[in-house]
């Protein structure tokens, strides 16, 4: 039995002006239906069971990850059977840990397969894998009878084909005429061929019922991809009697996250403590966790990792097809003569150094940094409920010292242990968390050595240094990237932001501007040459370069002095020459210190040095620039002596190339002169005297013309032999 199912697709031919918009290609197909199979119940038992294994331990790691293992009891054949969202089952099935315990096994591991979208459209009837408009759908079904529903009615026919072609559309007097190309099928009836325009069809029905229904189970296998958000897997367990069991698995998660309370002591409250109290602050360390899953967790066993395992996804879900050549079937092929060739025989043939600076502490430092202790207030009173009337007290802030933050606040619920090469907080209590809502949880709450410093980084072009403490870690915990939001005498002072701390490593934290403090910063450069020698025919100057940099501070608070920790960049090839020392070097930058009184002024200066040398040539630097580097001992005499010896040996050359151009310039002129002796002489009769005085005279020039030309290839030879001489000179001169 069939029923007729639209499937909207609508048409529209709109004019406008001169233009006809096409809509796209709509028809309404009339489809079998067929009841969809009922989707089998949810096996009792397995229901059960996983109420019966529930989740025990929750491990989050930063690499977004978390590790789940059920733990619970089974009798003989039991199957398990676990939800999870479908990006997650390559996970599952990448990670999962199955343990039949006291005596079971695991029998199998099923679930629902997944079959690429493309391939599974592909396999029925009508291909609709790559979404074809109504036109192509109908091309698609040459041979197919179907019913064309028109403005005029409707045509019944097998379908021939569908072709383009260019369609009239008279116009009017406000719209001219224009052609289009649209879409237009054939339809073969019982009165012969028919064409119909599809732009101005209405719907269109598919008459066999087999491939309606194919159309229909393809639009079903679209609609549950899109519904597609969950997939269970079934885990048989099989054995005899009351068993153990364990279900362990990876899947992705939120990056657990934390941040920190530092709560600086009142300095009155740090000026009576006990020496070996002095310098502490209190630190309070919260985990933010997410539960992302559509499962509470509850009275789980909670561990957050701080290491970041190798971690990635691959698709294991879904079915890989490769990819098979499709090959000719094999033929014997008639035997063709074949011509050869004629031949001939075959010849033969990658630790920077850091030093951790005594850490000062004591009632002196802390003190010192403080701002002042608050006016004393009345007495909070208390009001209805037991809760502190604010309107007699005053504001709450006034009530809350520095020691009410530490000693007060959330108390830590974790533990900090060593597992392997990883460091985890585990928490102490089972934790509840619903599914779809976060958590803080306190993991820390212990003191840290400290003490109150102002932080000055020159790259940071700030007129103030910043407002900042120095901590050390020794908590014995491990303390994880984060925000820190720093009290000072329960007065919220700023933010810091902290990275990864191990245990007993030192941090700068920075967290605000210290108005009270200004900085001057002078820098100076100076380059000096030191040495010239010559080295194989180059001068090889020896160059020293200076910088310094000048740092004034200008403490303007008149109570509190400052200790300053001034970060100056590395300077790669430079050496510190400077008397003040750094107490610290990270692998960017040196750290200073230096100290202010309260109203007072401090400079510090930080200088490098650094020698380099570098060549140039032999001209490249004036005999008078050399005596005036000699006057001052940059240079000695054996350099003078053998610029001097080069210059005298550049002056024979030059000699010789001046004597072979005189010689050249000369013979030019005997040339010219008896060019024009010739001239004359071709104007005159050979009887006449003034003929054989010319005679007489070009003989004489020739015989001078020929020693000329003789000395000027003995002038040039020379010039050669002494420039080939001085660049052997040049090449192995060297003096000190």
């Amino acid at each position: 039995m069939t029923h007729s199912a639209p499937l909207a697709v609508f048409s529209r031919v709109l004019l406008a002006g001169s233009a006809i918009s096409i809509g796209a290609l709509s028809s309404t197909i009339a489809l079998g239906q067929t009841d969809k199979p009922p989707v089998a119940a949810t096996p009792r038992d397995a229901d059960d069971l996983a109420q019966r294994v529930p989740i025990r331990t929750i491990t989050l790691y930063r690499s977004g990850v978390g590790y789940f293992e059920r733990q619970g009891r089974v009798e003989d054949v039991a199957k398990l059977q676990l939800r999870f969202k479908t990006d997650q089952i390559n996970d599952i099935l990448k990670s999962l840990v199955l343990l039949d315990l006291d005596g079971g096994k695991i029998e199998s591991v099923s679930y629902g397969s997944k079959e690429p979208l493309s391939k599974r459209l592909a396999s029925f009837g009508i291909d609709i894998a790559d979404s074809p408009s109504a036109g192509e759908i109908l091309q698609r079904l040459r041979g197919t009878p179907v019913k064309i529903s028109t403005i005029g009615g409707e045509v019944s026919g097998t379908i021939l084909n569908v072709e383009t072609k260019p369609t009239v559309y008279q116009g009017s007097a406000d719209k001219p005429t224009s052609v289009h190309n649209l879409p237009w099928i054939n339809l073969v009836t019982k009165s012969g061929v028919r064409s119909i325009n599809l732009a101005e069809s209405t719907g269109f029905e598919i008459l066999d019922p087999s491939l309606a229904d194919e159309l229909n189970k393809a639009l079903a296998a679209l609609a549950e991809h899109r519904a597609d958000r969950s997939k269970t897997v079934d885990i048989r367990f099989n054995g005899a009697g009351a068993r153990r069991v364990v279900v362990g698995y990876v899947h992705e998660m939120p990056v657990w996250k934390t941040s920190y309370r530092l709560i600086l002591p009142d300095p009155a409250g740090d000026a009576q403590a006990k020496p070996d109290k002095a310098g502490l602050m209190t630190l309070q360390g919260w985990a933010i966790v997410e539960n992302t899953t559509d499962q509470d967790w509850n009275g789980v066993k909670l561990a957050l990792v701080s290491g970041r395992p190798v971690s990635f996804q691959m698709d294991l879900y879904e079915p890989l097809f490769t990819f098979r050549p499709t090959l000719p079937v094999p033929t014997i092929p008639g035997v063709l003569p074949r011509a050869y060739a004629g031949g001939t025989e075959y010849g033969e043939p990658a630790g920077a150094l850091e030093r951790k600076a005594k850490l000062m502490m004591g009632r002196a430092a802390m003190e010192s940094m403080a701002p002042g202790s608050p006016a004393p207030s009345a007495k909070p009173r208390a009001g209805a409920g037991g809760f502190v009337d604010d309107v007699a007290a005053g504001s709450m802030q006034a009530a809350i010292s520095a020691d009410d933050l530490a000693n007060y606040a959330a108390q830590s619920q974790a533990t900090g242990v060593d597992v392997g090469e990883v460091f985890q907080y585990q928490l102490d209590a089972p934790v509840t968390i619903e599914r779809q809502r976060s958590a803080m949880l306190p993991i820390l709450t212990g003191t840290v050595k400290g003490r109150r410093v102002s932080i000055y980084s020159p790259t940071d072009g700030r007129e103030h240094p910043m407002r900042g403490v120095e901590i050390v870690n020794d908590s014995g915990l491990q303390l994880l990237p984060g925000p820190i939001s720093v009290f000072d005498s329960a007065t919220y002072a700023g933010d810091a932001q902290i990275g990864q701390v191990a245990k007993g490593d030192k941090r700068l934290l920075a967290y605000a501007l210290d108005l009270d403090v200004n900085v001057l910063t002078k820098n100076e450069e100076e380059n000096n040459t030191i040495k010239i020698r010559i080295i194989n025919g180059a001068f090889e100057q020896t160059i020293k370069s200076a910088t310094k940099t000048t740092y004034t501070f200008d403490n303007k608070d008149a109570k509190r002095a400052r200790t300053i920790v001034i970060e100056q960049p590395k300077l790669i090839g430079w050496e510190l020459v400077s008397k003040t020392k750094p107490v610290e070097e990270t692998q960017s930058a040196l750290r200073f210190e230096t100290e202010i009184a309260a109203a007072k002024k401090a400079e510090l200066v930080i200088a490098h040095e650094r020698t380099e040398s570098g060549t140039v040539g032999l001209t490249s630097i004036e005999l008078p620039t050399l005596l005036a580097y000699q006057k001052q001992g940059k240079v000695s005499d054996a350099v003078i002596q053998a610029i001097r010896d080069l210059g005298r040996r550049q002056g024979e050359i030059n000699a010789a190339n001046n004597e072979a151009a005189d010689f050249g310039r000369q013979i030019d002129e005997i040339t010219k002169e008896q060019a024009r002796l010739r001239d004359n002489m071709s104007r005159l009769e050979r009887t006449d005297p003034l003929y054989a005085r010319y005679v007489k005279k070009l003989s004489d020039q020739e015989s001078q013309f020929e020693e000329l030309r003789d000395k000027r290839e003995k002038a040039v030879a020379k010039a050669r032999s002494l420039t080939s001489e001085l660049q052997t000179f040049m090449q192995t001169l060297s003096a000190e």
